[in-house]
């Protein structure tokens, strides 16, 4: 079981740091612009995310409601 525990909390270090630097990419690209190296058009790829989830009715809702579940700040037993 330790080595799942491992695992578990691996996934959740990568998945803190993948959320930390699209915040920092989105700051980034609020104020210098959308042509940034290494990030890219983060902004522009959110908004027509959130564009194609709104076009998809009540499947976009769910969708967006499972990806909000997954990100939330709920601790694993």
């Amino acid at each position: 079981m330790k080595g799942i525990d491992t695992i578990k909390e691996w996934i959740g270090a990568l998945t803190e740091l993948a959320l930390m630097l699209l915040a920092l990419a989105i700051v980034l690209s609020l104020l210098v612009g959308a042509n940034l190296p290494f990030f890219g058009a983060v902004t522009a790829n959110i908004m027509a995310w959130v564009k194609d989830m709104g076009g998809n009715g009540l499947v976009g809702l769910i969708t967006l409601g499972i990806v909000l579940w997954l990100f939330s700040n709920r601790k694993m037993a």
